[in-house]
């Protein structure tokens, strides 16, 4: 899949960040949707799918580990990616042990979340492939008996 059919969620209340996060994956053909809050992330991953989601891990109406819980529950297959200016390993092992398939520490350089965006949506592409094969392979067994 090209990149421009890739769609990811932003979420941080620091306007600043979305904006360049925004800016740093549209580059690359990605559409991107931002949120400032866990409710309007939630509310937003209701009516629109997202292949992946950058959560900051300190929003102002719940933590990002909450809304990381809440997002994993409804959307298992979406990739989420903790983003924290607050580096520590606690909240790292928290957020892996509550789903997040990666943790990002602030500041995010352009390249560091570019290689980790591209490596998760590769690895989430392999995964779709090996779990269509599977049920292609199921129905042809199955067609055959």
């Amino acid at each position: 899949m090209r990149s421009g059919e890739k769609s990811i969620l932003v979420v941080d209340d620091d306007e600043t960040v979305l904006l360049v996060f925004k800016e740093i994956l549209l580059s690359k053909g990605y559409r991107v949707d931002t949120a400032k809050t866990g409710t309007e992330a939630i509310e937003k991953s209701k009516t629109r799918y997202y292949d992946l989601v950058l959560l900051d891990i300190r929003l102002p109406d719940m933590s990002g580990t909450e809304l990381l819980t809440r997002m994993h529950g409804a959307k298992p297959k979406m990739v989420k990616i903790m983003v924290t200016g607050y580096s520590s390993l606690d909240y790292a092992i928290e957020a892996v042990n509550k789903g997040a398939d990666a943790y990002l520490t602030k500041p995010v350089k352009p390249d560091s979340l570019l290689k980790v965006v591209e490596e998760k949506m590769r690895k989430q592409e392999e995964a779709d492939r090996k779990t269509k094969e599977k049920v292609t392979k199921y129905i042809e067994t199955r067609t055959e008996a």
